[in-house]
């Protein structure tokens, strides 16, 4: 059982680890996107991020797009793509800068919620 000292020597670790990683240069035309969702147990959320060369002032200038639905509880094995699409952008508080979070809604492979 780790005591509280070696817990917060592990956080102090982890958060001068992070600080590092956001110190890092982000070429200045380049926007990560991280669309979020929830997946099949209406509990957990999801997300998955892309790069972006635009920075997005709404939700319908990002494209739809998709992710095998079965992996999440949202689909079966057979036809499983189901479809994130973006509904709301909202500043990213982690990464900051011109990143974005992307709200989902999820559609099956017939594009039905």
């Amino acid at each position: 059982i780790n005591s509280f000292s070696s817990i917060m020597e592990t956080f102090h670790e982890a958060k001068v680890l992070a600080a590092a990683y956001h110190a890092l240069p982000i070429p200045g035309d380049l926007v990560q996107a991280m669309y979020v969702w929830i997946d099949g147990s209406d509990e957990n959320l999801r997300c998955k991020s892309r790069t972006l060369d635009f920075e997005p002032k709404s939700a319908s200038e990002l494209p739809i797009w998709n992710f095998d639905g079965s992996s999440t509880g949202q689909a079966e094995g057979s036809n499983a793509d189901t479809y994130i699409k973006p509904v709301a952008v909202f500043g990213d508080p982690f990464r900051m800068g011109k990143n974005k979070l992307v709200m989902c809604e999820t559609y099956n492979f017939e594009m039905k919620p």
